[in-house]
C-alpha cells in the first residue's frame, strides 16, 4: 500500500532542519578546530591530543541506539532538544575543565558533546520521514546544505572568540553554549508525526542479524562508515598539521572553513545526481574523490596541499555519505526505522572513534616530525578505501532482488 505524503509539510520540515543544521551545526566545526589544541594543551602526553575529539564521537556513536529508540517512541522533536541539551552541558563542562586544566573533565565534557553530533546524524533521516520517495534525495541533500551556513559561521566565531579569555578556547566554548540556548527554539516548528504503532497483526520487524543479512543494507553502512570515518580521520590531525608545520591557528581555521565548505555545498546538487545516475556511481565518485585527497596531502605540505586536500576530502565525504545514507533509507520498512538508523549510527560512529582516535596517534607519535606523521595519517586510508569500493562493486555485480516490502 502506497503512503500520501504533504509535499509541503515535508519541505516546511526540510527548512527547519536545514536551518538547525546551519545553527547547531556551527559548533561541531568550532569544537573540530580547537578540540585537538585544547587537547594537546591539556593532556598529559602529546599522543593523547586528538582524545577530546574521540571521546566526542564515542559519545555519539554510544548514544545512537537509545536516541533512536526516543525519537521511535516520543518523536523527533524531543530527541532533538535532548540532543542540544547535551551540546550545551557538554560545553559547559569544557569551560570548566579549562578553568581547573582538568584534562579527564574535558573528556567527560567532550563526551557529553557527543550527544549532540549523534542528534545531528539524525537531521538527515528526519528529512527522509514525510518526503516522497522522489523527493527524499533532495531533502537529505538540502537539509545537509544547511552545513553550508555553519562552515561559515563556526571558523569565524573560532577566530574571534579563541583568545578572547585569559584561558584559550574557553570563549569559543562560551560561544557554543549560547548557539545550543538558540538551536533548541526552531525545533518548536519541527511537524514529522511519531512513527505509528504497529497493530497486533501487522508482522512483526526483522531481527538485527536479518537486517543485517540485507546486502544493500550492510553496504551502505560499509559505505557510510568508511566515508565519514576517512574523513574525520584526515580532518582531526589537519589543525595539528597546519600548526606542526609552523602556520597560524587562523591558517588552520580557515583550512576547516574551505573544507567544510566542500562537505556540503554539494549538497545542493548532490539528490539530483543521485536521482539522475544512480546512488551506487554516486557514492563510487565520492569513494575515488576521498582516494584523491589522499594523493594530494602526500604530494606536499604547502598551505595550499593542506586547502586542496581538505577540499577533496569534504566532496568526497559529501557524495559517499549522503549517497549512502540515501542507500540506507530506501532499505528497511518504516516500523524498522528505529532500529535500522540506531544500529547505522552505532557502526558508523564507532568506526569514526576509532578514526579520530588513531588520527592523534598516527600524527603524533608516528614519525620524527608534523610531515611524517600527516603521511602516515593519509596513508592509512588505502585499504579502507579499498574495503568500500569492493563491497559496492559486489553489490552493483550482485542479481538483483525485491526491495523490502
Amino acid at each position: 500500500m502506497s503512503t500520501a505524503y504533504d509535499h509541503n509539510r515535508a519541505k516546511r520540515n526540510v527548512a527547519v532542519l536545514s536551518a538547525a543544521q546551519a545553527i547547531l551545526g556551527s559548533q561541531m566545526s568550532m569544537i573540530f578546530v580547537i578540540g585537538g589544541l585544547a587537547g594537546q594543551q591539556l593532556a598529559p602526553n602529546p599522543c593523547l591530543a586528538t582524545l577530546p575529539i574521540s571521546m566526542i564521537v564515542f559519545g555519539s556513536m554510544t548514544t545512537a541506539p537509545w536516541l533512536s529508540n526516543v525519537m521511535q517512541r516520543y518523536g523527533r522533536k524531543a530527541g532533538f532538544i535532548l540532543g542540544a541539551s547535551g551540546g550545551l552541558l557538554g560545553s559547559f563542562t569544557a569551560v570548566t575543565a579549562l578553568m581547573y586544566a582538568n584534562f579527564w573533565l574535558f573528556l567527560f565534557g567532550s563526551y557529553l558533546t557527543g550527544i549532540y553530533m549523534c542528534a545531528q546524524g539524525f537531521y538527515r533521516f528526519a528529512a527522509a520521514d514525510t518526503a516522497s520517495d522522489e523527493f527524499r534525495p533532495k531533502a537529505i541533500s538540502y537539509v545537509l546544505a544547511g552545513g553550508l551556513a555553519s562552515a561559515i559561521i563556526g571558523p569565524q566565531l573560532v577566530k574571534w572568540t579563541v583568545d578572547a579569555s585569559v584561558v584559550p578556547f574557553i570563549g569559543t566554548y562560551m560561544a557554543v553554549i549560547g548557539i545550543n540556548l538558540l538551536g533548541m527554539l526552531l525545533f518548536l516548528a519541527l511537524d514529522i508525526p511519531r512513527p505509528p504503532v504497529p497493530s497486533e497483526n501487522a508482522p512483526a520487524a526483522r531481527s538485527r542479524r536479518e537486517i543485517l543479512r540485507e546486502p544493500r543494507v550492510v553496504v551502505a553502512i560499509i559505505c557510510g562508515m568508511v566515508s565519514y570515518a576517512l574523513m574525520n580521520l584526515v580532518m582531526t590531525s589537519t589543525p595539528l598539521a597546519v600548526v606542526g608545520c609552523g602556520y597560524q591557528k587562523a591558517d588552520a581555521a580557515n583550512i576547516v572553513s574551505a573544507h567544510v565548505l566542500a562537505m556540503f555545498i554539494p549538497s545542493f546538487f548532490t539528490g539530483h545526481l543521485i536521482a539522475r545516475f544512480g546512488v551506487e556511481k554516486i557514492v563510487a565518485l565520492g569513494l575515488a574523490i576521498l582516494g584523491s585527497a589522499g594523493v594530494v596531502a602526500l604530494s606536499g605540505a604547502d598551505l595550499s596541499h593542506f586547502f586542496i586536500t581538505l577540499v577533496l576530502l569534504g566532496i568526497g565525504w559529501n557524495f559517499g555519505f549522503i549517497g549512502a545514507t540515501s542507500m540506507l533509507a530506501g532499505a528497511h520498512r518504516p516500523e524498522e526505522r528505529g532500529v535500522v538508523q540506531g544500529l547505522n549510527d552505532l557502526l558508523v560512529f564507532g568506526g569514526v572513534t576509532v578514526a579520530s582516535l588513531a588520527s592523534g596517534g598516527l600524527m603524533n607519535c608516528s614519525g620524527g616530525s608534523p610531515v611524517q606523521g600527516w603521511t602516515a595519517v593519509n596513508m592509512a586510508m588505502a585499504p579502507f578505501l579499498m574495503l568500500a569500493g569492493g563491497a559496492l562493486i559486489w553489490l552493483v555485480l550482485k542479481p538483483k532482488e525485491s526491495p523490502a516490502e
